[in-house]
Order: structure tokens, then sequence, then C-alpha cells
């Protein structure tokens, strides 16, 4: 399957973030094995700015030696992570410039690391259930079906294995920090599904009813779902009508953990 118009359009768009020193492409070079393993362990609750956003603990648990496959993930944080904690990592995305930051980190921190780049809906290039963890992090925001993506990851997942997929609520998705009305965040249209109208990015709103339903209906038990951890800091440390504030003040992310049952 080759790209098409909407991968296009968010690979170029990437690129040019990468170029502009977006947060999410920055290396993390000064993560260490003894903050991971505080966070693991829960003498820790969250991990601390920037690494906040990785969550739960659960699926941090006993990585080594796992094959880990971290889709749309690129950008040298995830990678960073499970590289520490000893996975076979495998970072997989759609621009090259994330992908060379997952070799940059891999290369500082001394760990092994297979990129790939491509579009997370075409995983042809992977065997069947090769993976014993799958970690997407927010990314399906992307493409218009999740049920695409849901159909590869269950096809490359070992029977027994976790999928670690991020989501943005529907609800709440187009909030953001310009939203700020008298000291509140108000929600700037409609609850509904398909493309957000005036974003830079191709990005699409998904109902409740396919977030969940399409992973129910290929047969993935959901063992949990879990809010993004960002609100948790105290409020009074960001300042209004930041990115840091508003996601003090509304959930808008949330991962589930599922799991591909064992075979009968």
């Amino acid at each position: 399957m080759k790209p098409d118009d909407i991968a296009k359009h968010n690979q170029r768009l990437w690129e040019e973030l990468v170029r502009n020193g977006t947060v999410y492409s920055l290396p993390w070079l000064d993560l260490n094995r003894t903050l991971l393993d505080d966070y693991v362990t829960g003498r820790i609750e969250v991990l601390p700015r920037p690494y906040v956003y990785i969550y739960p603990r659960s699926v941090l648990e006993s990585a080594e030696g796992k094959d880990v496959l971290l889709l749309a993930s690129g950008g040298g944080q995830q990678s960073a992570v499970y590289g520490l904690l000893g996975a076979c990592v495998t970072a997989f995305d759609l621009t090259d410039a994330q992908l060379e930051a997952d070799r940059a980190a891999a290369d500082h921190h001394g760990y092994e690391i297979t990129t790939i780049r491509g579009d997370m809906r075409n995983l042809s290039m992977l065997d069947d259930e090769s993976f014993d963890l799958v970690y997407h992090a927010i990314s399906l925001v992307f493409v218009p079906d999740v049920r695409e993506v849901y159909r590869e990851v269950h096809r490359v997942l070992r029977p027994g294995g976790v999928y670690r997929v991020g989501h943005c609520h529907p609800a709440t998705q187009t909030v953001d920090e310009t939203c700020l009305r008298d000291g509140k965040y108000e929600i700037p249209g409609p609850f509904k599904s398909g493309p957000i109208e005036g974003a830079d990015a191709r990005e699409f709103v998904h109902m409740f009813s396919d977030i969940f339903n399409g992973l129910c209906d290929l047969g993935f038990h959901i063992d949990g779902v879990f809010e993004d951890p960002r609100h948790l800091y105290p409020l009074a440390e960001a300042q209004e009508g930041s990115e840091e504030h508003m996601l003090k003040m509304v959930q808008k992310y949330f991962c589930i953990v599922a799991t591909k049952p064992e075979k009968v």
C-alpha cells in the first residue's frame, strides 16, 4: 500500500516539526535506569517532566528481553525507555527524522535498535506474531479508521501479547490552550467524529464505539484504561493559557492496555 494523501501530508508536517525542534522529537539522553526502576516499582507515583506521559507502569514491568514494537512512536523517547529497560526495541514511524532521533538515543545509551519507516496502517514488512508488546503513542489521531491499525497490531502480536494504545478523548480532543475564556477552557465545536477542520495535520476524532469496540471485535481483552497523568502535577506551577495548565484542567488523553488471548 502506497502512502495516501493523508500520510504524505502528515509526513511532510512532521519532518518540518522535527526541523523546528518540536519537544516530541528531542531524544531523552538524560533518562536513566534508576529513575525508571523507581517508577516501575512504585517508589514514585508519576515520572517527572518531560517523561511524565510514559504510563502506565504495568507496561514497563518485565520489559527485559521482550520484543517491543514502538508504533508511530518515533523521536528517541519511548525507545529510550524500553532500551534502558533491556527490551529488544523496534521503532516504527512515518518520518526518517523521528527515527534518526531513536538511533541517536540508542547510540547514546548503548543499546541496539531496529528502525523502520512506514505507515502504521500497513505493517506487512513485520512477521505474524513477532512482538510481545506494542506500545502506541497518541498517533491514531492521524488516521481516519482506528480499526485498520488494530488489525495490523493484532496480527503482529504474539498470543498473550500486550497492546498499549494512546487515544484522545473525543469530547475534549479539540480543546487547546487558546480555548481559555474567563479562566475556563471551552470546547470549540460539536461532539462528532471525522476530520478536524483547520488543523495543520490531517487529524481525526474517533468515537469511543470505534476505540473500544474495534479492540473487542478482534478478540482483544481490555485489561485497563488509564488517564494521562499530567493532571497530577500541582496546578499552581502552571501559567494560565499554557498547554501545561490546560492539561491540568482538561483531560484530553488516555490509554488502553489490552491483551491478545492465548491460543486455545
